[in-house]
């Protein structure tokens, strides 16, 4: 009977693939020798993997594009990152390599904004979608951007209130374009009927007639849609985004300054082995339905903004650790302890039950059994014991007492939200540290190189934060 961990990847999905593959038993990361790289700087570390984010840009925009050709499209598309999922500089001067526009969500992505600005790493043509709840700062901040020049900056409204701080800062001369967002419906089983973000759909025309038709110094230019849930074919994507396009279509007819349909991000990224989605089919399904409406109802076919967050550099990210111990607690329960925290490097797994893809690096030679992964501190929640595709956790024997090599295991895909979540470089859960950080990109000769981001960080920084060093 075949019963190395090899055999059941190989049974259970289709092994190889494109970015997952074996050299000399050890797992490749998009080609990248993971073991290199855990001789070089140890374990925990995380990993920022720079190239696939042009990868990912390019192939959402051949599928737009794509879709904009086959069903004769009239809009343009526009590619934005949403700063949110990653804030960090090589990140978003990465993404900006690719020919991508912008999107905020607090004050204090203005001030990356004037950064990137003063680094010549974008101009003032570029678009700029300001969405979330604003705080004054946050509506400060944005009418100075405009004020200074910056064209195409869009604040999305997010209720009826906001639109008097506009009226109030913004100083220029030209026309200022202004996004309303829609609040969208979830579906039965959410936590809440509506969105808490943007405006109530049967107020946005009353709200636009009232505010903004006849307002020479606002142009409505934007309608902005997004379920929390993302983007899946199912009813409640397709009711939601059919009642926004309904809305555009009544507005329109008014509006003729407004031109651009915002969908939002929400396109899944890879988290199992076992991942199937028909990118390409939803992709064209939502550029057709957007002409159909239009053309029902006689209006011209907008501009699609999309915002894509997790999708961008989701799939850039892994963090990889070594199993310390391996205890057993009862006669059928095996806990494998890592070097790290889930809590404090992977917060979604116990904040939401989030699943990331986990392979081991090495061992995969060796038997498998089923485990449970325990992180280092005290919280009882500080744990992973099932996958995406199944209800389990299987890894090699580690058979760390052989005195041959440990356990090393990857998790993949993790490279939106984790960090901004976990706080990074402040205060740790049982004061665990954050890991090392490796970048990998390409350097100016095309050749692919890594280097040290940030170091594990020390008790000092943190008994610091603390007072206990002054």
């Amino acid at each position: 009977m075949n019963s190395t961990y090899t055999d059941l990847v190989k049974q259970t999905f289709d092994f190889p693939q494109k970015d997952f593959n074996l050299k000399d038993n050890y797992l490749q990361f998009n080609g990248l020798d993971i073991k290199k790289l855990i001789d070089k700087y140890g374990t925990p570390f995380k990993l920022t993997y720079l190239p696939k984010i042009g990868s990912q840009v390019a192939y959402a925009k051949k599928m737009f594009a794509d879709a904009i050709k086959k069903n004769k499209y009239e809009g343009e598309y526009f590619y934005c990152y949403c700063t949110k999922s990653s804030h960090f500089s090589f990140i978003v001067e990465e993404t900006l390599k690719h020919n991508v526009h912008l999107e905020t969500s607090f004050a204090y992505d203005i001030e990356i904004i004037k950064k990137l600005y003063e680094k010549r790493k974008i101009n003032k043509d570029i678009f700029i979608v300001c969405n979330g709840f604003k705080t004054k700062p946050y509506t400060r901040n944005i009418a100075g951007l405009i004020n200074a020049g910056f064209k195409n900056v869009i604040p999305v409204l997010d209720n009826k209130n906001e639109f008097d701080e506009y009226k109030k800062s913004i100083r220029t001369k030209d026309p200022v374009k202004i996004g309303i967002r829609i609040a969208s419906e979830e579906e039965p089983t959410f936590d809440f009927y509506t969105s808490r973000l943007g405006i109530r759909s049967r107020d946005v025309l009353e709200f636009y007639v009232d505010k903004l038709k006849g307002n020479e110094r606002f142009q409505l230019k934007m309608l902005h849609f997004f379920m929390n849930k993302g983007i899946k074919d199912d009813i409640y994507y397709w009711s939601e985004l059919n009642k926004v396009l309904n809305i555009y279509c009544q507005l329109k007819k008014i509006c003729p300054e407004l031109d651009s349909i915002n969908i939002g991000g929400g396109l899944p990224i890879k988290h199992s082995l076992a991942f199937d989605y028909d990118y390409a089919y939803i992709i064209n399904e939502i550029v057709a339905t957007i002409k159909k409406v239009c053309k029902k109802n006689r209006v011209p076919q907008p501009n699609i903004f999309t915002e894509f967050g997790s999708f961008t550099v989701g799939e850039s990210g892994a963090i990889i650790y070594s199993v310390l111990d391996e205890k057993m607690q009862n006669d059928r329960e095996t806990w494998y302890m890592i070097d790290s925290s889930f809590i404090t490097t992977l917060p979604d797994t116990w904040g939401i039950g989030e699943k990331f893809l986990m392979l081991p690096i090495n061992k995969w030679e060796e038997d498998y059994e089923e485990v449970h992964l325990g992180g280092l501190t005290c919280d009882s929640h500080d744990f992973y014991t099932s996958e995406e595709h199944i209800n389990a956790v299987f890894l090699p024997k580690s058979k760390r007492s052989d005195g041959k090599e440990p356990l090393y295991i990857g998790f993949f895909h993790t490279g939106a939200y984790q960090d901004q979540l976990s706080g990074y470089g402040g205060i740790k859960h049982c004061m665990i540290p954050s890991p090392k950080h490796v970048v990998i990109e390409y350097d100016k000769n095309g050749k692919l190189v890594d280097w040290l981001y940030a170091k594990e960080q020390t008790y000092q920084s943190m008994l610091k934060i603390l007072g206990y060093i002054k």
